[in-house]
């Protein structure tokens, strides 16, 4: 039931992020500074569950290979990430993230076709970095649960 409360949030504020316009207010609260300082200061509270995710869209932002409608999608979700007042603030506790994470999930849904496997690399290398040695079976199903359409 958590689960489907999480989807449902994102994707009401897919709403947000598909439209150019409405999600300039969000897109303009990303860079890369500001993903890097976020996710360093929230990693611990927000777990490996939020920062994988996370970790995805922002080397999708970094790829190549993505094409720019795409990243102004990223941006903006990655923003509302970002973005300090959420409609459920960070600091709360044990629900703090589920908006963030919502968001996230809807996003490598729609945008799973662009995670290549370099891009997988880098975020799976990234998390062991900071959560010690992670077990590649739990990053696997990981993926499996946020790529599944």
């Amino acid at each position: 039931m958590k689960k489907f409360r999480t989807i449902q949030i994102g994707a009401n504020l897919y709403s947000l992020f598909a439209d150019e316009i409405k999600s300039a207010k969000f897109r303009k609260h990303y860079s890369d500074s500001s993903f890097w300082d976020k996710l360093k200061r929230y990693s611990k509270v927000a777990g490996m569950k939020v920062v994988y995710p996370a970790l995805l869209l922002q080397y999708m932002m970094k790829s190549d290979d993505v094409p720019l409608r795409a990243k102004l999608i990223l941006s903006a979700a990655l923003g509302y990430f970002i973005l300090p007042i959420d409609f459920i603030p960070d600091f709360a506790p044990l629900l703090g993230f589920t908006d963030d994470l919502g968001v996230l999930l809807l996003i490598i849904r729609q945008m799973a076709v662009f995670i290549t496997p370099e891009i997988r690399k880098q975020a799976r290398d990234h998390v062991q970095k900071w959560f010690g040695e992670t077990d590649s079976a739990e990053l696997d199903m990981l993926d499996k649960e946020y790529t599944k359409l």
